[in-house]
C-alpha cells in the first residue's frame, strides 16, 4: 500500500506575509492627518482591517457573502469616524482610500517563509494556501518574492462563497485533499487553526503575528 500523501495548508495574510507594508502605505498617504487626531497609521490600519474582517464574516454568516476587499473599501470612512475623526470625508478622499488599499497588494513575505516551504517540500509535503483574499493579489506576494507557489495550490473563500471561520470553508479544503492523506493547517491566527482542527486538520500555530496565546484559565 502506498504511503499517504502529506499536505500543509497555510493561511497567507498575517501568516506568510506581514501587514507592515499596508501600515506604511497608510502612514505615507495620511499619517500626518491622522496624527492630528491622535491616531497612528498602524492603529487606524488595524482597526480598519479588523472591522472589515468582522463585517465580512457577518455578511457571510447571513448569506450575503461579499469579497473582503469590497468590504474593506466600504468601511474606510466609517472606521475613520469611529476612530474619532469628525467629518471623515473632509479628512480623506476616495483617492486616499484607494492608495491605502493598494498597500495590501504590496505585503512582503515574512523572513523564513521561503525556507519553511522548501523544507516541507523536501520532506514530501505539498504546500497549499487558503485565503479570504483574491488569488491574483495573494499569489502576487509570492511572485514578488521569487517564491514558487503554483496557481493550482491556491484556494480562496471566494470560490465557495463562505468565509472563515465557518466550518464549511475548511471542509471544502479538507475534501479537496485525499481522504486518507495527512493534512495540516498552519496559521498565525489562533481562531483560524482552532476552526481548521474542528473539521479534522492537525493544527500548527505560530506566534509571529498575535504574540500572545489565548489559553484557558
Amino acid at each position: 500500500m502506498a504511503n499517504p500523501k502529506k499536505h500543509v495548508v497555510f493561511d497567507v495574510v498575517g501568516t506568510c506575509v506581514s501587514f507592515d507594508a499596508y501600515y506604511e502605505r497608510i502612514d505615507k498617504v495620511m499619517g500626518a492627518k491622522l496624527r492630528k487626531h491622535t491616531v497612528t497609521a498602524q492603529h487606524f490600519g488595524f482597526t480598519w482591517q479588523t472591522a472589515a474582517e468582522l463585517e465580512f464574516t457577518f455578511l457571510s454568516i447571513a448569506g450575503s457573502y461579499k469579497p473582503y476587499q469590497d468590504v474593506l473599501r466600504g468601511l474606510f470612512y466609517r472606521t475613520l469616524m469611529l476612530c474619532g475623526v469628525l467629518g471623515p470625508r473632509k479628512l480623506a478622499t476616495d483617492d486616499d482610500r484607494e492608495q491605502c488599499i493598494e498597500g495590501y497588494s504590496n505585503l512582503q513575505l515574512r523572513p523564513g517563509c521561503r525556507e519553511c516551504f522548501q523544507l516541507l517540500r523536501d520532506n514530501g509535503f505539498t504546500v497549499w494556501c487558503f485565503t479570504t483574499g483574491d488569488i491574483k493579489r495573494v499569489r502576487g506576494y509570492f511572485e514578488s518574492a521569487g517564491v514558487d507557489m503554483p496557481l493550482d495550490n491556491f484556494i480562496t473563500c471566494d470560490s465557495a462563497g463562505v468565509a472563515k471561520p465557518a466550518l464549511p470553508a475548511y471542509e471544502a479544503v479538507w475534501k479537496k485533499l485525499g481522504a486518507n492523506d495527512v493534512k495540516w493547517f498552519a496559521a498565525a491566527h489562533m481562531w483560524d487553526v482552532a476552526a481548521a482542527t474542528k473539521v479534522g486538520f492537525r493544527g500548527a500555530w505560530t506566534a509571529v503575528y498575535e504574540k500572545e496565546a489565548l489559553t484557558r484559565s
